[in-house]
């Protein structure tokens, strides 16, 4: 049977289509293979090599100094490069951050609880700088080429929900497997001994009866269950995601198509060498760069740096850390409602309007989650659904649209200053979100120790005060996001629909 031939567009390229689309949400499922660890760093650095919670979170703020020589630097280089490449220069630069990613994710996961904590330290600087640096050469250029491979604004916005598409399967897949994986039930086997407690404990705390072999061993502090954390697992999981991720980005390399010429990005003069603190200026008069970085911070402080105090909530409060992922997946899946609709949403209300409208429904998840550590703790947990749940509506709309948001952000620097400068607004984009990433757990830390959190207890030594102060903190971390995401949004991000509509016409018409 004949193949049914490709329908080309005016300029000669393969027409933009589903398979566009499917090969763009693979890449960010294959970032996401990397990126869905970030939560489990902190956890099996504080849990498993039990690193105290103020050198965990100085080690955590040191690596970002990295960040901020590493992302720039990589945006102006792939800014700045004119070679020409069989692949192309966006999936040259991939296609080498994909190879590295195969081992990088692992680099930051060996696992040796009984080293020296100068060991240990050394240990995950060198793993988190590997990892870095392969995560930023394959994330930069893949951002960047959503304004490349096409330059319609409706079809950017589909492309944007497909990457969220992309980055929820990517997500979902380890957040779901890795914590059931990695969380095992302590059993009683006759000996009484609870990991990280001292003495034995041959008695139910609940019922005063004595443990049968084979029972589930409840924490004589909190009642719960007691789980361990097998971080020895956590490494060969990672080795098994950087080979799905690299699989996903050899499919979206081979079949995206880009449309854009990748050598008329216009950057700094040939020659002249980066100025951070230049490109930092130009950066901060973008209004709606910094509007929508300023969403994707909040969105990031609340769900990244929440991950850690999530898990330890789960595993002291509700006793249940290897279905912690699991929960958090149930109340993320309403952003799924909205896309079908999302272009007919864009089209309609526009991109900011439509988001912001999300974060004052996402605003009233977060008085909700607010609420649980209130109520008896039976209760407790299905009022953290429903909070939760809430949360994720409002976050919907701009999940799907963040992306293309921060494309016709690179849009507006070309309306505004006559410079597209796409990785140099998309690294410093990135290099935020990654400040959030990392300076917000590293808080979230030293919170949890002023909370009354002992590294050297574990998950499991933790008494029921703690448990239920972990619980203050997570809602606190989603009602805080919720408003950094409606300040973003709202009150800096200054491209709706009637100004996103004249600065398309404006730069269609100067070509």
């Amino acid at each position: 049977m004949a193949k049914k031939p490709v329908t080309l567009d005016a300029k000669g390229y393969r027409k933009f289509g589903m398979r566009d689309k499917i090969a763009y949400a693979a890449g960010d499922f294959g970032c996401n293979m990397s990126f869905a660890l970030k939560g489990t760093v902190q956890t099996f650095w504080l849990v498993y090599m039990m690193l105290e919670t103020g050198l965990l979170s100085a080690l955590l703020l040191l690596v970002q100094i990295w960040d901020a020589v590493n992302d720039p630097m990589i945006g102006t280089m792939i800014d700045k490069d004119k070679r020409h490449y069989k692949r192309g220069k966006f999936k040259q630069y991939i296609f080498i951050g994909a190879c590295g990613l195969l081992v990088g994710g692992a680099a930051v996961f060996l696992p040796f609880p009984n080293a020296t904590v100068v060991v240990k330290a050394i240990l995950f600087i060198l793993g988190y700088v590997i990892w870095d640096a392969c995560y930023t050469v394959a994330n930069v250029p893949y951002g960047s080429m959503l304004s490349l491979v096409t330059e319609d604004v409706g079809e950017r916005a589909q492309l944007s929900t497909w990457r969220s598409v992309g980055g929820m399967v990517g997500g979902m897949v380890p957040g779901i497997i890795l914590p059931m994986i990695i969380w095992q039930n302590v059993l009683y086997d006759g000996t009484g001994v609870i990991p990280n407690m001292e003495g034995t404990y041959h008695t139910n705390p609940l019922t005063g009866e004595a443990y049968q072999i084979g029972e589930q061993i409840l924490n004589p502090l909190t009642g719960e269950k007691v789980q361990n954390l097998l971080g020895d697992r956590v490494f060969w999981a990672a080795l098994l995601m950087g080979v799905l991720g690299f699989i996903a980005f050899m499919f979206m390399i081979k079949n995206i198509t880009i449309r854009v010429d990748e050598n008329s990005v216009k950057t700094n003069e040939a020659g002249e060498k980066f100025n951070i603190v230049a490109a930092f200026g130009n950066f901060m008069k973008n209004r709606p760069a910094v509007g929508a970085t300023v969403a994707a911070m909040g969105m990031f402080l609340g769900m990244q740096s929440a991950s850690t105090a999530n898990t330890i909530m789960f595993a002291t409060y509700v006793g249940m850390a290897s279905l912690s992922g699991l929960v958090q997946i149930i109340g993320f899946l309403p952003m799924f409602l909205f896309m079908p609709f999302i272009t007919k949403i864009v089209k309609k209300f526009g991109k900011k309007e439509a988001s912001v409208f999300g974060t004052v429904i996402s605003l009233v998840g977060g008085a909700v989650m607010l609420v649980f550590p209130m109520v008896d703790k039976a209760i407790a947990l299905p009022v953290y659904m429903v909070g939760l749940i809430i949360f994720g509506v409002g976050m919907g709309v701009y999940t799907c649209v963040s992306w293309a948001m921060m494309g016709d952000a690179i849009d507006y620097n070309e309306w505004k200053f006559g410079k597209r400068e796409e990785g140099t607004v998309y690294s410093l984009h990135s290099f935020f979100r990654k400040l959030a990433q990392g300076v917000g757990p590293s808080m979230v830390l030293l919170i949890m120790g002023a909370l009354g959190y002992v590294s050297e207890l574990g998950s499991i030594g933790q008494n029921a005060t703690t448990a239920h102060n972990m619980c203050w903190l997570v809602a606190g971390l989603y009602m805080f996001s919720a408003v950094l995401q409606f300040i973003g949004l709202a009150l800096i991000y200054n491209l709706d629909k009637k100004t996103l509509e004249r600065m398309n016409a404006e730069l269609a018409a100067r070509k």
